[in-house]
């Protein structure tokens, strides 16, 4: 009898065209959720959450589209990669906020939570991304 190796896991991507309004950023929320654990990873899906979250509340903040399309991605075995794409050419630029303003942590917090993050121009807008480094149970 001949045994087939076994394959390494396929990571795929998990997307999702949303409206841009508020309550898109709880829809992104559950698509990490569903994401992390699918892929053996949950221990990294509140940091996912809370970032795809925030890259969510930005392009609904500062785009004028009607919609977004939101990403979780696992390229690698050691890299999750949270996206927003929306209709905006304008790249975002990280604040400096008082410690009296209600908003413009967004990019900053994203920054304290992730190994990288940045913005890529398209064609018809914008994508702004942010990668974990993350440990699979089958790593050593």
């Amino acid at each position: 009898m001949t045994m087939a190796a076994a394959r390494p896991p396929q990571h795929p991507g998990y997307h999702l065209t949303l409206a841009r309004t508020g309550p898109s950023a709880a829809r992104a929320r559950r698509l990490a959720r569903t994401a992390c654990t699918a892929w053996d990873v949950e221990e990294y899906s509140e940091v996912a959450q809370l970032v795809l979250c925030e890259l969510v509340t930005n392009a609904v903040r500062h785009t004028h589209g009607h919609l977004i399309r939101v990403s979780v991605e696992h390229p690698r075995a050691d890299r999750l990669v949270l996206a927003v794409t929306d209709t905006s050419r304008d790249l975002p630029l990280m604040g400096r906020p008082r410690a009296g303003d209600l908003r413009g942590r967004g990019l900053l917090l994203i920054d304290a939570l992730t190994e990288t993050w940045g913005s890529t121009r398209l064609p018809d807008g914008k994508r702004v991304w942010a990668q974990l480094a993350v440990k699979t149970g089958t790593q050593p």
